[in-house]
C-alpha cells in the first residue's frame, strides 16, 4: 500500500493542528471588508467586458486573428465566470456583503450545471465527505478509476477515450452528477423520479444551447456558423482548463482515499488532515491563480471554503508552515507536474491493480 508522506500524529497533536488552523480562520474572516469586496467586484466587471468584447469579435470572421480574438476572450470570460466568480461566490465566500447580486444560494453562472445541484454535490457532499470512498461523488466522477482502491472494472479499460471525452464535455458531466444515473440503469429509480431530478437540470441545459447555439448566432446573421462555431470553441476551451485544474486539485500521485469509519468521532482536526491528504496545490503567478479561481490552492480551499479564495495566496504560506511543524505533507507542483501524475493515475487504473485495503488508512497514529 502507498504509504503517506504526512508523520503520524497522536490526538493531542492533532487537536492542536486544528487549533492553529482555527486561529488562522478566525483572523483571516475577522479581516474581511471593502479590499475583498471591491475584488470579487472587479472580477464581476471583468467577466462581463470580456464577454461583451469576445462577441463582438466574433462577427469579424472576414479577419480570422480578431475572430480568435473573440473565441479566446469569450472563453477567458467563461472561465472567470465559472472559476474565481460563480463556484466563489456559491461557496458563500461573498455573503457578508450582503450584496443580492453576490448571494451563494441564489447564485446561477454560465453553465450548463444549475447552481442548485452544485450546492448540493459540491459545496455539501464533496467538502463534507472528502476523498471518502461510497461517499464523496467527485472520486472519478462515476466514470474513471484513479485509485487502487476502487474495484476494477473491464469498463476502465476505455477510460483515457472517457476521459479525453469528459474533458471536452465537463460542464456537462458536471450538470448530470447529481442525477445518479447509475442507479437508474440499475433499476433503483424509477422513470418518474428520474423525470423530476432531470426537469431543473434540462431546463438550464435548454437555455444554455439556446443562449449560445441559437440566439447570439441568429444575431449575425449569414455568420450564424462562425459564431456558432466561436461558442462552441468557448465553451470547450473553459470545460479543458476546469477539468484540468480540478483534476490537478485531488488526483495527484500523493492524495489519499479514505474509509467511512473515518468519520466515527472525527474531530475538527482530524477533518483539516483530510482535506490536506486530500487536496494538491498548483504554484504559479497571480494571473495563474486568478484563472484557477484560485483552485491552485485547493488545499487553502478545502480548509476554508467559506472564506475568499483571493485570501488564499496571503495565507497558503502559513498553511504551509503549519504543516511543517507537525510533519504533515502539503502536496504542491507545477501544472505540469501535477498533471502529469494525474494522466499516469488515468492510464495506469485503467488495467487491473492490486486491491488495496482503504480501510487501512489511518489519520492518527496507532
Amino acid at each position: 500500500m502507498k504509504q503517506s508522506k504526512s508523520r503520524p500524529l497522536t490526538r493531542e497533536q492533532v487537536d492542536q493542528f486544528g487549533a492553529e488552523l482555527d486561529a488562522l480562520h478566525t483572523r483571516v474572516r475577522d479581516d474581511l471588508g471593502q479590499h475583498d469586496a471591491d475584488y470579487i467586484r472587479r472580477v464581476f466587471a471583468a467577466v462581463r467586458y470580456t464577454e461583451a468584447a469576445g462577441r463582438v469579435l466574433l462577427y469579424c470572421w472576414f479577419l480570422p486573428p480578431l475572430w480568435v480574438l473573440g473565441v479566446l476572450l469569450l472563453g477567458l470570460s467563461k472561465i472567470l465566470d465559472n472559476m474565481e466568480l460563480g463556484h466563489n461566490v456559491i461557496h458563500g465566500q461573498f455573503d457578508w456583503m450582503n450584496d443580492p447580486y453576490l448571494r451563494g444560494r441564489d447564485w446561477e453562472w454560465d453553465i450548463v450545471a444549475t447552481g442548485d445541484n452544485w450546492r448540493e454535490t459540491h459545496n455539501f457532499r464533496h467538502h463534507t465527505y472528502t476523498n471518502i470512498k461510497g461517499m464523496d461523488d467527485d472520486i472519478g466522477y462515476g466514470l474513471l478509476r484513479l485509485f487502487p482502491e476502487q474495484r476494477w472494472r473491464p469498463f476502465y479499460l476505455f477510460q483515457p477515450l472517457v476521459a479525453v471525452i469528459f474533458a471536452l464535455l465537463f460542464e456537462w458531466g458536471v450538470a448530470i452528477q447529481d442525477l445518479r444515473l447509475g442507479r437508474y440503469f440499475k433499476g433503483k429509480m424509477a422513470p418518474g423520479e428520474m423525470a423530476a431530478a432531470f426537469r431543473p437540470v434540462g431546463r438550464k441545459m435548454r437555455r444554455q444551447m439556446i443562449k449560445d447555439y441559437l440566439v447570439f448566432p441568429l444575431l449575425g446573421g449569414p455568420l450564424f456558423l462562425p459564431i456558432l462555431a466561436g461558442n462552441a470553441l468557448a465553451n470547450i476551451m473553459r470545460s479543458l482548463w476546469t477539468y484540468m485544474i480540478i483534476f490537478c486539485g485531488h488526483f495527484t500521485a500523493d492524495v489519499d482515499v479514505f474509509p467511512k469509519s473515518v468519520m466515527n468521532g472525527e474531530s475538527r482536526g482530524q477533518w483539516y488532515l483530510r482535506q490536506i491528504r486530500g487536496s494538491s496545490n498548483l504554484r504559479g503567478g497571480k494571473l495563474f491563480h486568478i484563472l484557477t479561481g484560485n483552485l491552485s490552492h485547493q488545499i487553502e480551499h478545502h480548509l476554508f471554503p467559506t472564506l475568499p479564495a483571493n485570501r488564499y495566496g496571503d495565507i497558503a504560506p502559513e498553511v504551509r508552515a503549519i504543516c511543517r511543524r507537525y510533519g504533515v505533507h502539503y502536496n504542491t507542483g507545477s501544472l505540469w507536474l501535477q498533471f502529469g501524475q494525474v494522466i499516469w493515475r488515468i492510464l495506469r487504473y485503467s488495467f487491473p491493480s492490486k486491491p488495496v485495503p482503504v480501510n487501512r488508512v489511518r489519520l492518527l497514529a496507532e
